[in-house]
């Protein structure tokens, strides 16, 4: 038997020192039996997850996604699991200014008029001296900060405990009550699921933005329904709880509320750097090198 890697077609690496097999949909026993080192498809279902309980060989389970709650409960005792820190950076930060942007400009509500041929001329807020807060000084929260600094804003960056440059979570409230715009850019464990609940939002100043592309678990979506039914805050949402969003959720037609598909990672970007991250860990995994983004499961 031949250690092998699986790897999902979309991201096939150019060249590495391991045994590769590219897979798409259809995965033989065989292959599977064989397997050391498996990546899942991206945000593909969760019966690709499973597959790991029929790799009794697997070592290295390596995500194409910076989060990796869905795959904990799949993952095999004893597995080295790797997730895509730094993959997405670019093509999440450029969603959630777009999202800003969109969301006080008007840019969906324009979209609207036009299939009726609406002119509807109106003064919107501008990015441009907004006081902005994001949560989470991880890759994502800094790429975020690094696009919106030449948008003339006022940044704080806040993580879970201060330093230079990062507020520490305990100082919440505090920057909630002056922050224009709140963005999440936080992983989703049990320190950030429903971080977003009634008081959080009861904090943040009339007419506020919401801007979540984290995971939509991190807020808790009837205390944010409440507050944007109201109109009191708006928000911008690439990720929502429950996901996907039924047809008949009220959230789809909340006021003040626009929605994207979760697609923040999911750009022309994430193809070259998902599969630089696999070539690079499929060349350490061959000959003995640390893996890079362990995530640690004490």
């Amino acid at each position: 038997m031949n250690p092998i890697a699986l790897i999902p077609q979309r991201i096939a690496p150019v060249s590495t020192q391991a045994n590769v097999a590219i897979y798409d949909e259809l995965i033989s026993d065989e292959l599977l039996e064989s397997a050391q080192f498996f990546v899942p498809t991206y945000l593909g279902p969760v019966e690709n997850l499973m597959l790991m309980s029929r790799m009794p060989n697997l070592a290295v389970c390596q995500l194409l996604t910076a989060g990796y709650e869905g795959a904990l409960p799949h993952l095999p005792p004893g597995v080295t699991l790797c997730n895509a820190a730094g993959v997405h950076d670019a093509s999440t930060a450029e969603l959630a200014v777009g999202l800003m942007l969109a969301s006080l400009r008007g840019i969906d509500r324009s979209a609207r008029d036009m299939a009726a041929g609406t002119w509807d001329h109106r003064t919107l807020a501008s990015l441009a001296d907004r006081r902005i807060l994001i949560i989470g000084a991880g890759g994502v929260g800094q790429a975020i900060r690094q696009r919106l600094e030449a948008f003339e804003t006022s940044i704080v960056m806040m993580g879970r405990s201060g330093r230079d440059g990062v507020a520490a979570i305990s100082e919440l409230d505090v920057h909630l009550a002056w922050a224009d715009i709140v963005v999440l850019a936080v992983p989703l464990d049990a320190t950030t699921a429903s971080l977003v609940d009634a008081a959080f939002l009861a904090t943040m100043p009339d007419g506020a933005l919401l801007v979540n592309v984290a995971r939509g678990g991190v807020v808790d979506t009837a205390a944010l329904l409440a507050e944007t039914s109201s109109g009191r805050i708006v928000a911008a949402l690439d990720v929502t709880d429950p996901e996907p969003l039924p047809a008949d959720h009220p959230l789809w037609r909340s006021p003040g509320v626009l929605i994207t598909p979760h697609v923040g990672g999911d750009s022309t970007a994430f193809v070259p750097r998902g599969r630089r991250l696999v070539e690079r860990q499929l060349e350490n995994w061959a000959t003995g090198q640390p893996l890079i983004n362990v995530i640690s499961l004490d």
